[in-house]
């Protein structure tokens, strides 16, 4: 086959030295091979094959299978004796099916090169280190020692590596929930699902398992997903400053090259591979109300009492532990919660969907039928001896379902029946790394089915999370009919967003984890999970007001938005933190709530396109590396831009704006940047925002609750644009499956704006036919006086508005709209 060689960078590249690996690297496997300390290499590549899109590489010890999975994912398998596992992801969306890599390859004395249309993978012949370059030359990924192995006496397994040289500027991010410092250059990592109280900003592990992560240099972006779910390490530096590397304690070393070059595009890329998840009922963007807990009945009730007599927005109430009968999963405290269905009913007539929590303990006790009928028909884990295991949570010795066997899953869906038939909307998975009392979690010789590819514990620990909430998903949806399911989860995998939300676990009240929320919140959208947020005001000890406050201005700008606690350090609700601070609550509730049909279309597109809904920084604009170590700003969908206001007495904050004409959301003030730190004056009601020039933003009105109001018009808030700028908005029923039939629309509005005129466009693609008969159109920034509009060719009136604001009524389904100084025509 013909062969192109890469054309070179204009930017200096360090070149990869191959060629003279063992002058460079001798002394280094001197020290590591195999008579050593029990490091081993593959050594040199004997043959090669092809076959389609697969090659298979044959060293003495190791065979290499790389599979060109697209023109910009490159898989790589290592087998030790050539023997490969069966080929079984958890991670992987069986539905995803990318567009097939365009494929050349050619051979010389010293390497294999393999061509796709983005990218040149080189395989070197005497060592079998690789290195993948763009088309422009750049080393992207590049070997160090590569690919080795070390035996673990211990598990009788091996301990797979892999090592990449880091060069100069090269940062990294991503690895879900972990709390440290959004950019991870210098740092260490690692994956185990652990239930992790009161954790800090330096506590590793904690709940999540997604070994997922970014990679910039060069201002170009890749991405790494090693799906091996044994424990995982990643460390980008830590040991060696021009090193990274990651290896797992057993499995294959098995990854994915994600070639951007845009971080937004790498991250698109990998949640597509991994799965969305379907749309959500719109009432799950709402606020959501819980604490540890909420009892008996009377509680509940006057809880709910309490929102709508003081007008707070709230659209769901969780019910903790406490609503069970001795914390038997799957049943009802009769004496707190005597008539469960009555009392959901009368909720739903108030505008609030109930939440239940379910745990995997199922107690020990032979009058309970959930344990009865487990027991039956081998539902539990088991030993490697062969006895059910048994650990202590919260029912006391409980068993423990293994969600890896799907016969186990069907079993589990099957008990939502009736809590789904007493009303319940949704479920809220916990203690699914999953926790155990007296150990932390499982021994590592406890028995799974995996799938049909039995195994011990140490490989099934960290999907056993996603495993419980993926049999919830199912049971919860089959029992829901046509209204969509609600699941959240605590711990999960890789691909796990394909079932449920998340929430960031057990953190403090403090202005510390206000922060560590931001970035975790941050990390797991760019790795797939975008449906995610904390418990605000914090699940241990209890907020000032002010910090509260301030955690609510973060909060209602990521997507799963509840207020949770502990409940033994006071009282969590709006008003219990006095006047002031319930009625700024109360206003920062009503803004999320009028930008819910804004947030819904970004959950379409991280549905549809996998986009993420939080963006960082360095996501916006990668070419200017003053992004590269900023945390505290976020982009929220298409448009708007936030950043929390982290410390207490502040009235205001230095932050960064990237490139770009923004807007204030508050005051109307425009900045145009090239990228710059700024001073923003807030005081407690107000936290800065900032809206995209050439913006269409829409905006609902205030509710209490979804669906209180029939919305007759919707607001379009335009901001001036010296150009042209498309913005999306989607619209469904927010509920029922009507949206995967057609009923849906996606309506594309176009900004274009000169110094004296601005035109606005909607074209309409779909069948659903909204509430809202009229748009009610808001000018910001206008460089002019507008003197006309015209809605096709007939005038419309303007309404002036406070601070240099127009607005105009016009019909939803209009065509063109234009807006004109001085009464100009457009010509």
């Amino acid at each position: 086959m013909e062969h192109t060689q890469p054309p070179q960078s204009n930017e200096p590249i360090p070149q990869p030295a191959h060629g003279n690996y063992m002058e460079n690297h001798g002394n280094y496997m001197e020290n590591f091979d195999a008579g050593g300390s029990g490091k081993n290499f593959p050594g040199a590549m004997l043959s090669w094959k092809q076959q389609d899109n697969l090659f298979y590489f044959y060293c003495k010890d190791v065979t290499l299978q790389v599979t060109l999975v697209s023109n910009k994912i490159i898989r790589f398998r290592y087998a030790i004796h050539g023997l490969f596992e069966p080929d079984f992801s958890y991670a992987i969306d069986p539905a995803f099916a990318p567009e097939p890599a365009t494929i050349s390859v050619v051979e010389d004395a010293s390497e294999v090169i393999i061509e796709t249309a983005d990218l040149f993978l080189y395989l070197h012949k005497g060592t079998l280190l690789t290195r993948i370059t763009n088309r422009n030359g750049l080393p992207i990924l590049e070997d160090e020692i590569g690919y080795h192995w070390q035996k673990h006496h211990e598990h009788s397994s091996n301990i797979v590596i892999a090592t990449k040289k880091i060069s100069g500027g090269e940062q990294f991010y991503g690895l879900g929930d972990k709390p440290s410092t959004l950019n991870l250059r210098g740092r260490r990592a690692q994956m185990w699902g652990s239930d992790t109280y009161a954790y800090g900003p330096e506590t590793d592990p904690i709940y999540k398992n997604i070994p997922f992560f970014i990679g910039l240099h060069h201002k170009v972006a890749y991405g790494i997903f090693l799906d091996n779910s044994f424990r995982t390490w990643f460390d980008f530096g830590s040991e060696r400053p021009n090193v990274f590397s990651y290896w797992a304690h057993g499995g294959e070393m098995n990854y994915y090259f994600i070639y951007g070059p845009q971080a937004l595009e790498v991250s698109e890329t990998y949640t597509n591979m991994t799965g969305t998840p379907e749309l959500p009922p719109l009432w799950a963007l709402g606020y959501q109300q819980s604490k540890w807990s909420y009892y008996p009945e009377s509680v509940v009730r006057e809880l709910a009492a309490e929102f709508r007599k003081r007008r707070i927005p709230c659209d769901v109430i969780h019910l903790d532990i406490d609503y069970m009968d001795g914390y038997r999963c799957f049943t009802w405290n009769k004496t707190h919660f005597p008539d469960p269905a009555g009392m959901i009913r009368d909720l739903e007539k108030q505008g609030f969907k109930t939440i239940s929590i379910i745990d995997p303990g199922i107690k020990v006790d032979p009058d309970y039928a959930v344990y009865q009928e487990g027991v039956e028909k081998d539902m539990f884990c088991r030993t490697a001896d062969g006895p059910v295991y048994r650990g202590s949570v919260w029912p006391g010795i409980c068993n423990f379902p293994d969600y890896t066997n799907p016969r186990v899953r069907q079993w589990w869906s099957g008990l939502f029946k009736d809590l789904i038939g007493d009303g319940i909307r949704g479920v809220w998975n916990d203690m699914n790394e999953p926790a155990v009392f007296e150990l932390g979690t499982f021994p590592g010789d406890i028995r799974h089915d995996y799938d049909g590819n039995p195994c011990s514990h140490r490989k099934a620990h960290n999907v056993y999370g996603m495993q419980m909430s993926r049999a919830t998903f199912d049971g919860v949806k089959h029992y829901l009919g046509d209204k969509r399911p609600l699941v959240i989860t605590r711990s999960t995998y890789s691909g796990g967003q394909r079932f449920a939300a998340g929430w960031t676990g057990d953190n403090v009240a403090s202005w510390d984890h206000l922060t560590v929320a931001n970035l975790q919140c941050q990390r797991l959208s760019m790795c797939g999970f975008s449906f995610i947020g904390s418990d605000v005001g914090g699940f241990v000890e209890s907020p000032s007001p002010e910090l509260y406050i301030r955690w609510v201005q973060l909060a209602i700008f990521h997507p799963f938005l509840r207020t949770h606690s502990s409940g033994d350090h006071g009282e969590q609700e709006p008003w219990s933190f006095g006047k002031e601070a319930e009625d700024i609550v109360r206003e920062m509730l009503h803004l999320r709530y009028q930008l819910l049909p804004y947030l819904y279309t970004a959950f379409w597109q991280y549905v549809s396109r996998g986009t993420p809904m939080l963006r960082s920084l360095f996501m916006l604009d990668q070419r200017d590396a003053d992004t590269y170590y900023r945390q505290d700003e976020f982009a929220v969908g298409d448009n708007l831009l936030t950043c929390p206001i982290k410390q207490a007495g502040a009235e205001g904050r230095w932050l960064y704006l990237p490139q770009g004409e923004w807007y204030n959301f508050w005051n109307d003030h425009r900045y145009d940047t090239l990228g710059e730190e700024i001073w923003i004056e807030t005081g407690l009601s107000r936290f800065p925002l900032f809206v995209r020039s050439g913006a269409v933003v829409p905006l609902g009105p205030p509710m209490q609750y979804v669906g209180e109001k029939v919305i007759e018009t919707l607001d379009l808030h335009v901001y001036f644009l010296d150009g042209s700028r498309d913005s999306i908005h989607y619209e469904d029923a927010g509920d029922g499956y009507a949206y995967q039939k057609g009923g849906s629309n996606v309506v594309t509005f176009t900004v274009t704006g000169s110094p004296q005129q601005l035109e606005l466009q909607q074209q309409r693609e779909g069948s659903y036919t909204p509430s809202y008969t009229r748009y009610r159109v808001v000018l910001h920034g206008l460089p002019f006086t507008p003197a006309a509009a015209y809605l096709d060719d007939t005038e419309l009136p303007l309404e002036p508005l406070a601070g240099e604001q127009y607005a105009l009524l016009i019909p939803a389904g209009f065509g063109q709209l234009h807006i004109l100084e001085n009464g100009r025509t457009n010509g």
